[in-house]
């Protein structure tokens, strides 16, 4: 399946992304740190489909970086088991510029027992930005776990709470 994905990459204000899709719709949306052999002229895009669903996805991407956008229309997917599933259908209904703790979202998916398997899941996310695994913060409301960095989870509240509700600067975490 990897041989019949196209790739995008996207220069957004937190690091370069690559964008890997089908026909079907975009599997993985992950922060590259590694550029070493990437060829990727600073600044542009590179777009390995550019009619394709990679493209859009990029193009929408750009709208939310610019703060003009707040839901993904395209077709996205990951593989996971079905309590993965239900996680990442439960990222998507958290709302632009709001936060969750991992104890409400565990409640979510109708098991509060559960927290640390929602953790574990919200990690395996492949779909960044898109299935809004940063919205999900620590009970006492302090940022923790983030695969792209708690900097880039950082920079995307305080970007959401920018545009979503007039907020400059979010509180010192």
């Amino acid at each position: 399946m990897e041989e019949n994905l196209s790739v995008n990459y996207y220069h957004s204000p937190i690091g370069i992304i690559e964008v890997k899709s089908d026909p079907g719709g975009v599997r993985t949306i992950l922060y590259i740190d590694e550029t070493e052999g990437l060829q990727v002229p600073d600044g542009e895009k590179k777009e390995a489909d550019p009619e394709g669903i990679g493209s859009l996805c990029v193009a929408q991407l750009d709208e939310y970086f610019s703060g003009g956008r707040r839901v993904f229309d395209f077709p996205f997917s990951q593989t996971g088991t079905d309590f993965q599933q239900k996680v990442w259908a439960a990222l998507v209904d958290i709302p632009y510029g709001k936060t969750i703790s991992y104890l409400e979202l565990s409640g979510r998916i109708g098991n509060k027992k559960a927290i640390r398997a929602v953790g574990t899941t919200n990690g395996r996310n492949r779909l960044n930005i898109v299935v809004p695994c940063h919205r999900v913060i620590g009970s006492n409301g302090s940022l923790v776990g983030y695969g792209g960095g708690l900097w880039r989870k950082k920079w995307l509240l305080a970007h959401e709470a920018k545009y979503g509700h007039g907020v400059q600067e979010l509180g010192d975490w």
